[in-house]
Formats: C-alpha cells, structure tokens, sequence
C-alpha cells in the first residue's frame, strides 16, 4: 500500500492542525515509555515491547496532530513518517518503530513469538531517542 492509498482509503486524512493534541500524545508517549521501563525492569520483556511502541506510536501521532492528519492505521503511520520526516527522523528509528510495529501484533495476535530481554532493550533505547527527537520538532 502506498501513502496515497492510505488517503484515499481514508486511513489517513486531513483534519485541522491541533497544537494542543500534539503535544497532549507527546505526553503519553512519555507516561507510555516509563510504563515501559517499569516492565522491564519486572522482566516483563513482551509488556515492556508493547508499552515501548505505543510510546513511539504515541510519539509520532503527535507529528501527525502537527500536520493537521489523522491516523486510522498503524502502519499507514509509518508509511507517512517514511515520506514526510525521513530527513529529520533517522531512518533506523522509523524503521524502529515498523519492525516493533510488527512484533506488537504478534505479541498479542500471534502464537509463537516470545520477545527476549535484547528486544526490548532495543526498543527502550530506539523509543527514547525518538521521542526526544519529536519533542524537538514539536516546540
């Protein structure tokens, strides 16, 4: 699916720009990543990994708020994070946060996936960074 598509299946669309919404997501995005932190630190590594990318997730639909975008897609995020911020987002964290994308749905839907200790340190580390770099292009 290309980004266009998302738009005409209405998986993303044009709203108002909304400042306040940015930022109140940015703000779950961090509430999300210490969660996050507290269940690895339980060696909760899966919760550590969900927690972890809804702060990315979180975090990014705070750059959408910014655009005037809404999101009804996951993955159609990602396509738009890849189009629109690719210069001011390094690429390993957009890629970051599709891979993790990935592995949420098969920690929750999936059968055979178990996360280790290593997947979630990467996670934790990957979600900080990119939320301190949305912060700064959100102020």
């Amino acid at each position: 699916m290309s980004l266009r598509e998302c738009f005409e299946k209405r998986l993303l669309r044009q709203t108002d720009k909304d400042l306040r919404k940015a930022q109140r997501s940015l703000e779950i995005a961090q509430q999300k990543l210490e969660r996050a932190k507290k269940a690895f630190d339980g060696e909760l590594f899966d919760s550590a990994i969900i927690l972890g990318y809804t702060a990315m997730f979180h975090a990014a639909r705070g750059l959408l708020y910014k655009d005037g975008i809404q999101e009804k897609s996951h993955f159609c995020l990602t396509l738009y994070l890849k189009e629109k911020y690719a210069r001011k987002i390094p690429v390993y964290l957009i890629n970051s946060i599709d891979n993790f994308r990935i592995e949420r749905h098969e920690i929750l839907y999936g059968l055979e996936f178990t996360p280790a200790k290593e997947d979630a340190e990467i996670l934790l580390k990957d979600a900080r960074e990119f939320i301190e770099i949305i912060e700064k292009m959100l102020k």
